[in-house]
């Protein structure tokens, strides 16, 4: 799955990202819409990850996302 799908997917899959990383709040998961910057942001935000760091979690999840 690509970013693109995962957009149009998004409310599919916030259960599986909230599993993923659970520091994630549900009102986090509304506010990022499927929108990969936003996550990169809650990612650096409550994991203190780099930007990098963030984008290659985001990018091994997509890969493993199956819908």
């Amino acid at each position: 799955m690509d970013f693109a799908d995962l957009r149009s997917k998004w409310d599919l899959v916030t259960g599986e990202a909230q599993k993923k990383w659970g520091k994630l709040t549900d009102d986090d998961l509304q506010q990022i819409e499927g929108d990969r910057e936003k996550l990169i942001a809650k990612l650096e935000e409550r994991y203190h990850l780099s930007r990098a760091e963030a984008e290659k979690e985001i990018d091994a999840w997509l890969m493993d996302t199956n819908l």
